[in-house]
């Protein structure tokens, strides 16, 4: 609705305006045309004579809800039931409804001099309105204008009419209105607080305050704020950063409006720049939303804490709280989030892009439903497998001392030293096996089914054996991995069929449910909708920090000399079975 206004929202009025709300005026002319201005706007507009128009204005207003009915009818000179009865008849006749009646004489006045005389004495004695009205032949009205008693148009006494068409008519009832919000409020005036802020005495920043208004831009961004605090982001963030250093925009002030931000389309922050400060900034309940500039400082003041990391597990905790039944399966995998700036990168293979490009590398932690748990940058150079390797400790912290948990990943947490690590860890885990195995004799498979959590019926071909893989280097070297291999036979082009080999130590899991866990692997592909929609290929900041000059890293003259060393040897090799084929021919 914000990016709907054709003009900032104004809270001046033209000089004459009477104000009927903050914002909200009218303007009248010596001629006895009009004008209505709301927020800045020129909205209704009637020339002199135009009754019709004058009343549809203020029957407008007050469906437009930009001010109460007893409002704009104190400042059209009428009293809240003509404004009512104005309303109705808009309804029922249209606009031609609102032309008043030609008025005039329907006779000769009944009020005569003498009638006069008699009515002035009847009164004298005490006698009430209609009293006088029954000895005298007239209407009450008429006893009233008789006695002095009726003021002329435009002053209205409190609570009579002064419309013409009130003229000769019973008094209204007054109909009960209800409370008229104004259609924007204004935003409450912060100057105290921003003033404090700038002294450093403000402390948690500003508490949000909310104005009542029957529309609100982005106001649609609340219904996030159940999800929101299902997440426990914003408590999470409470534990670990505690608070920011005072000013205006706290901490909490700060992740509701990065979240609003990614919401309303705009995920990075630079798209501060293209959401009004002033409709965000009421979503929250502040006068106006932190800007580019602010956006950024925070943001790096939340980096030099140096907790992302601590921010990442006590989420995951929380998540962990509230779906315990979710994280009997973990799924992890990498994802390599692309660098196109002008900073050296060490490369790495993206595989969205088919070929090694300027990265870093990233490792995603999903539930068995796909929800993210947690994220982590890994260093350069760092495969899956040393990811998951690191992470063991912090996936036991998250999931809890005795909770029992699968590893769901694919063949890049292949080495079989790290299944080894797992399974010390009081893991689970399940992969696809890797490398060049011999097929399964076809004797063995059997069709199975699974039923998934949505009900979905899966059938499979699947045969069961046992693996043992053997640790070919590092200080597991000669130890044994025995593990239960699950065969799935899968249609190839041709019409042909070809056998895929996962592994997992669950030797209590259906076969059928193995295969459906490791395709369940791409649930966590929801990331790519997130990449899409909420930026997170997108750098926070434009600065850059140096790298650890300690770091271990591989050095790409060995890997070079390595490679020359093989083709040596082959070429050698090769060299060798010619000489004997010649000796043996000789």
């Amino acid at each position: 609705m914000g990016r709907m206004l054709s003009q900032a929202v104004l809270a001046l009025l033209p000089e004459g305006a009477v104000e009927i709300v903050p914002g909200v005026g009218v303007v009248t002319g010596e001629d006895g045309g009009g004008l209505v201005v709301v927020h800045g706007l020129a909205t209704f507009a009637w020339d002199a004579g135009d009754e019709a128009g004058r009343r549809l204005a203020a029957v407008q207003l007050v469906r437009l809800r930009a001010a109460s009915q007893a409002r704009v009818a104190a400042a059209f000179g009428v009293n809240p039931a003509t404004v009512w009865h104005w309303s109705k008849a808009l309804a029922e006749g249209g606009v031609g409804a609102l032309i008043p009646d030609r008025r005039g004489p329907r006779g000769a006045s009944k009020l005569t001099a003498g009638v006069i005389a008699t009515i002035a004495g009847l009164d004298a004695q005490g006698q009430t309105l209609s009293q006088i009205g029954q000895a005298t032949g007239v209407s009450t009205f008429s006893v009233r204008k008789a006695l002095g008693r009726v003021r002329k148009p435009g002053t209205p006494e409190p609570g009579a009419g002064t419309d013409a068409d009130a003229v000769g008519q019973p008094d209204p009832v007054l109909v009960p209105e209800e409370e008229v919000l104004p259609v924007l409020p204004d935003p409450v005036a912060r100057g105290g607080e921003r003033v404090l802020s700038r002294f450093g005495l403000l402390g948690e920043g500003a508490q949000p305050v909310f104005a009542a208004g029957a529309r609100y831009p982005l106001a649609g961004l609340l219904l996030a704020l159940p999800a929101l605090e299902a997440t426990g982001l914003v408590a999470a963030a409470r534990q670990v950063y505690g608070s920011l250093k005072s000013g205006y925009y706290g901490l909490t002030a700060t992740l509701l409006t990065l979240v609003f931000l990614a919401l309303a389309g705009e995920p990075r922050a630079e798209g501060a720049t293209r959401v009004p400060p002033a409709a965000l900034g009421r979503v929250p309940g502040l006068d106006r939303a932190p800007e580019v500039k602010t956006i950024r400082r925070k943001l790096a003041e939340l980096a030099a804490a140096g907790k992302a990391h601590d921010l990442q597990l006590e989420v995951g905790r929380a998540h962990a709280a509230a779906s315990p039944e979710a994280l009997g399966f973990l799924y992890l995998d990498g994802h390599a989030r692309a660098y196109f700036g002008t900073r050296e990168v060490q490369k790495t293979h993206v595989a969205r892009l088919k070929f090694p490009a300027p990265a870093t590398e990233e490792t995603w932690c999903c539930d068995a439903g796909g929800d993210p748990v947690f994220m982590v940058v890994a260093d350069p150079s760092d495969s899956l497998a040393a990811q998951i390797g690191k992470l063991l400790p912090d996936l036991r912290a998250v999931a809890g001392e005795d909770r029992a948990v699968t590893a769901c990943f694919d063949r890049g947490g292949w080495p079989p030293a790290l299944f080894a690590d797992i399974i010390d860890a009081r893991f689970d885990l399940l992969t696809w096996r890797k490398g060049p195995v011999p097929d399964v004799p076809a004797d063995l498979f059997t069709t199975v089914s699974c039923t998934d959590d949505l009900g979905r019926e899966h059938c499979y071909e699947v045969a069961g054996t046992d693996a043992e893989l053997a640790i070919n280097d590092g200080p597991r070297k000669g130890q044994v991995v025995a593990l239960r291999q699950v065969t799935r036979l899968v249609a190839a082009r041709g019409g042909t069929t070809r056998q895929i080999h996962m592994l997992t130590t669950r030797r209590d899991l259906p076969a059928g449910e193995v295969c459906w866990r490791m395709t369940s692997r791409h649930r966590a592909e929801l990331l790519r909708c997130g990449r899409t929609h909420f930026a997170l290929d997108a750098p926070g900041s434009y600065a850059a920090a140096g790298d650890d000059p300690g770091r271990m890293v591989p050095n790409p003259e060995k890997k070079q000399a390595a490679a020359r060393i093989r083709a040596a040897e082959a070429a050698a090799g090769a060299a060798e079975a010619g000489r004997d084929t010649r000796l043996l021919e000789a």
